[in-house]
């Protein structure tokens, strides 16, 4: 099947006698739509069942158009509470080490993990760690992402396993003699997330959505969220419950949460980790690595409210998204060669003069557009 290369224009179709982008009725453009693929099939409700799911999500009437809210309907039932959730460290490690494999309790209760303001809709912290060099400033620095997905185990696995990683490549470091020298993956700063959608991960079975039945993955407030997020998820995915994505834009704690540390921490890469198609994906400035690992670059374009079209297309930052082959288990062999060839190609982008570096990056407010967002047909 035929792709449609950059700059070219074909048709528009139209929905309620609207034009819709081809990049939300047609992501792919002639190859499979995954998710949709991947989706178990649509269960029917009507009016009264979804009315009633609304009310019991205790969610605010909605400011959004008319004729939006009259065609959107939440999912009917999120995930339930499986039991009290955990606030401190030592608890969230407690449930997490028997479900995620590879996971030790007494590691990730040692891993340095912080609790900062954010809360899942639970109540469940959202943790992170931050590794910075020895040496002083950071020369590049990347947010690594997990768990966004609560049913993509094998996310979270990879976070924990390139935290201890990458303390190492710290912690046997040498002190630059002078500011001039080429920096080195030891001068990289890491923030890392390994959960942020705790209640879908320890929900019994682990869920894809958060505890309000809403898609994380399609929750930031992309330039086509309000014109596409809806008609994407009720034409493409069937209203598939586990696409959901959200009744508007940064609905959810844990999404908003997310935006605050890629405001606050201005990150010239995200990695973002999800399973299972077996690819690497890439939005934003240029150049993609080719292979992470055996996952290779297949770029599959954004979504209304996706992540890589937040960060990648409107903050203007790449986004490397990391499709695991396996939702629950990713060999250590693959975890070791992912982060090398990720640690070769972080080398070559702070030696590229043509790389900006964390200091020259322009922070960007908001949610203002840099530039012309690139659309792909």
């Amino acid at each position: 099947m035929k792709r449609v290369t950059p700059g070219r224009r074909a048709a528009l179709p139209t929905l309620a006698g609207r034009k819709v982008n081809l990049n939300v009725i047609n992501a792919f453009r002639g190859r499979p739509d995954h998710e949709a693929a991947a989706s178990p099939a649509p269960r029917r409700h009507s009016a009264p069942i979804v009315v009633a799911a609304v009310l019991a999500l205790g969610l605010a009437p909605l400011a959004a158009p008319a004729n939006v809210r009259a065609r959107a309907a939440a999912p009917a039932k999120p995930p339930a509470a499986a039991s009290a959730p955990p606030t401190d460290l030592g608890q969230w490690c407690a449930r997490l080490a028997p479900q995620v494999p590879g996971i030790d309790g007494a590691a990730c209760r040692a891993s340095g993990l912080v609790a900062g303001s954010g809360r899942s809709v639970r109540g469940v912290p959202l943790w992170s760690n931050d590794v910075l060099p020895a040496n002083g400033a950071p020369r590049f620095k990347v947010l690594l992402l997990s768990g966004i997905h609560g049913d993509e185990l094998a996310s979270v696995t990879l976070a924990f396993d390139w935290i201890a990683r990458s303390h190492g490549v710290q912690a046997s470091a040498m002190p630059h003699p002078s500011k001039a020298t080429r920096p080195t993956i030891a001068d990289v700063a890491w923030r890392f997330v390994p959960l942020l959608n705790p209640d879908g991960l320890m929900h019994s079975p682990s869920t894809r959505v958060n505890a309000h039945g809403v898609d994380l993955n399609r929750n930031f407030p992309t330039a086509d969220w309000e014109r596409d997020a809806q008609p994407y998820w009720i034409k493409r995915t069937r209203k598939d419950p586990r696409r959901f994505p959200g009744l508007r834009p940064l609905s959810e704690p844990e999404s908003r949460w997310l935006l605050e540390q890629i405001d606050q921490f201005h990150p010239d890469l995200i990695v973002s980790v999800h399973a299972p198609y077996g690819l690497l994906d890439f939005d934003g400035p240029p150049p993609a690595p080719r292979r992470l690992g055996s996952l290779q670059l297949d770029p599959v374009g954004v979504y209304p409210g996706s992540l890589g079209n937040y960060g990648g297309l409107v903050k203007n930052v790449p986004v490397m998204t990391l499709e695991l082959k396996n939702a629950r288990a990713v060999p250590a062999n693959e975890l070791s060669a992912m982060w090398t060839d990720l640690q070769r190609w972080l080398n070559e982008q702070m030696n590229n003069p043509g790389v900006q570096a964390s200091a020259q990056r322009s922070l960007v407010p908001g949610t203002r557009t840099i530039g012309a967002p690139r659309r792909i047909d």
